[in-house]
């Protein structure tokens, strides 16, 4: 028996009816979706190009002149400036939005490695300044952000948690809200930071902090420090969130427990969150729609 098939002609039409179908239905949802766009920025700081992405409102391209707020978005030790994608976050925003949940922003994730954020008690590599004096100032203007303390945040997950605290408590003045999903933050170091094998603080930190370990150069660069020598007025001003898991594997748990209490003590507004969960992808998904509403709800209204 001869198979039948459609002429050509008929299969090119039907081939074009469905493709239009898609188009229809498919165009609300990657109008809500927006763009990533990852690129390369020039570093004169740090003598080398230093991989970022961009994640864009379907917005930023309907409209060439309007300006947005920014969320500035530290991945973990391990990932890179892909970390969005990684976890799935870029699709909990674009969510997010389509409920209504949260408006336009820009969000802007650099790769960082494992530099913790800060200068290297070296030297060597300052990302600290290459982050506040070189990104901040040319992202900003290459991607229509507002600019201005009440329409900017930050947010890091782990090692970038740490960072965007450490960011936002030493540079007040530059943030109007900062997040963090289970800080790597640790009150006071153990004896031998080694204890524990491959998840102790001395092999996950490496040789940002000196080699040998400089506990001096720690202390002076821990989030702690930041909370207790920055003047508490410039910190109540600003709108401060941070959850950690109830069985995080690196015990972060008892750290960002300390946070919360100095922050309480010196009387700075802060809300704090332990979850049941472990230091792992699954916790920061199943939290990061809030930490999104959080941050709209915070550079959102400074834009409005």
């Amino acid at each position: 028996m001869k198979t039948l098939r459609w002429p050509w002609h008929e299969e090119r039409r039907m081939a074009v009816m469905v493709a239009a179908i898609l188009a229809i239905f498919l165009a609300p949802l990657l109008q809500a979706q927006g763009r990533a766009e990852c690129s390369v920025i020039k570093s004169e700081i740090l003598q080398r190009p230093i991989r970022y992405c961009a994640f864009l409102p379907a917005s930023y391209d309907q409209d060439k002149t309007r300006h947005f707020p920014v969320l500035y978005y530290l991945h973990g030790l391990g990932d890179n400036e892909q970390s969005l994608l990684n976890l799935g976050g870029w699709d909990v925003i674009s969510e997010l939005r389509q409920q209504g949940k949260i408006g336009d922003f820009i969000v802007l994730a650099p790769s960082a490695g494992g530099t913790f954020y800060i200068n290297s008690q070296s030297g060597k590599i300052r990302y600290d300044d290459f982050f506040i004096k070189e990104f901040v100032p040319q992202m900003e203007k290459k991607y229509r952000a507002e600019s201005t303390r009440a329409t900017r945040g930050i947010t890091g997950v782990s090692m970038g948690g740490y960072g965007a605290l450490r960011f936002a408590f030493k540079y007040p003045a530059e943030f109007a809200a900062v997040s963090a999903q289970m800080p790597a933050i640790i009150a006071e170091l153990p004896k031998d930071l080694n204890t524990g094998g491959a998840g102790s603080p001395g092999s996950l930190m490496g040789d940002v902090f000196g080699s040998p370990f400089d506990r001096a150069y720690f202390d002076r660069n821990n989030v702690f420090y930041f909370a207790r020598t920055d003047p508490a007025a410039s910190l109540k001003r600003m709108k401060i969130y941070f959850d950690v898991g109830s069985n995080d594997d690196y015990g972060f748990e008892q750290g960002a427990q300390q946070l919360h209490q100095l922050l309480d003590s010196r009387g700075v507004p802060n809300e704090f969150h332990i979850y049941a969960g472990r230091h792992d992808a699954q916790f920061v998904i199943r939290h990061f729609g809030d930490v999104m509403q959080f941050q709209w709800k915070a550079i959102g209204s400074g834009k409005r």
